[in-house]
């Protein structure tokens, strides 16, 4: 695991500094990508820029969520075909028996 560092951001005309073990790059592109998102909202008609920060945070935090739900339904649904092939392995080749 790499030492955190100091890292600024540019987000909204604001300067963050921040500590993380995340390479700069990828804090800049997830910074980048939040804006750009911020930047969506006020061309549609947010005017105030927290308002947009919220409204894009929550977006992004609905879209996590949707992400986690559907991954834990697909890993079941695997899970479930795994279950039925094995069954069905089992009817066309039964187990011999152990000696």
């Amino acid at each position: 695991m790499s030492e955190p560092r100091r890292i600024e951001l540019n987000l909204l005309g604001q300067t963050l500094t921040i500590r993380s073990e995340a390479s700069p790059e990828y804090l800049r592109a997830l910074a980048k990508y939040l804006e750009e998102r911020v930047t969506s909202l006020k061309r549609s008609g947010v005017k105030d820029p927290m308002t947009a920060l919220a409204l894009a945070s929550l977006d992004i935090t609905d879209e996590l969520f949707r992400a986690r739900d559907d991954k834990t339904r697909d890993e079941g649904d695997v899970g479930a075909r795994i279950g039925a092939l094995v069954t069905l392995l089992e009817k066309v080749a039964p187990r011999e028996p152990e000696r």
